[in-house]
């Protein structure tokens, strides 16, 4: 079992320094999505992605393996059952990477890998 990750402690801003200034030190950490007001959110992204991809397919997503913000919206990496075959492991599968605009519209998307379920990805 894994020890759990120490916990991250921030930094004091040095005797005298007024808090604006250490404010301005730290690194500003803001997603793509934070930026912009009316934008989806992770979990909306990810629904918006497998269920408009569904409804080009005609096939049922199985999962969404990544999503990440972009400067235009967000990209999403779904999984979809292409083929099902007997047993479940032989089904063939396909990757697909979605753009989504910021409003959480399907702008493109493209089948990036296929391969059998039960298929392990090597080093």
């Amino acid at each position: 079992m894994a020890s759990p990750e120490p916990a991250r402690r921030r930094r004091r801003p040095p005797e005298g320094a007024d808090e604006d200034q250490a404010a301005a030190d730290q690194p500003r950490r803001k997603t793509a999505a934070s930026r912009r007001r009316g934008v989806p959110g992770a979990a909306a992204a990810m629904r918006a992605a497998a269920e408009q991809l569904s409804q080009l397919l005609g096939r049922r997503p199985e999962s969404v393996s990544s999503l990440r913000p972009t400067e235009d919206g967000w990209e999403a990496v779904v999984e979809v059952v292409e083929l099902e075959r007997i047993p479940e492991t032989t089904s063939v599968m396909g990757s697909y990477r979605v753009e989504l605009d910021e409003e959480g519209e399907l702008i493109a998307y493209q089948r990036t890998r296929r391969y059998s379920r039960g298929m392990v990805d090597r080093p």
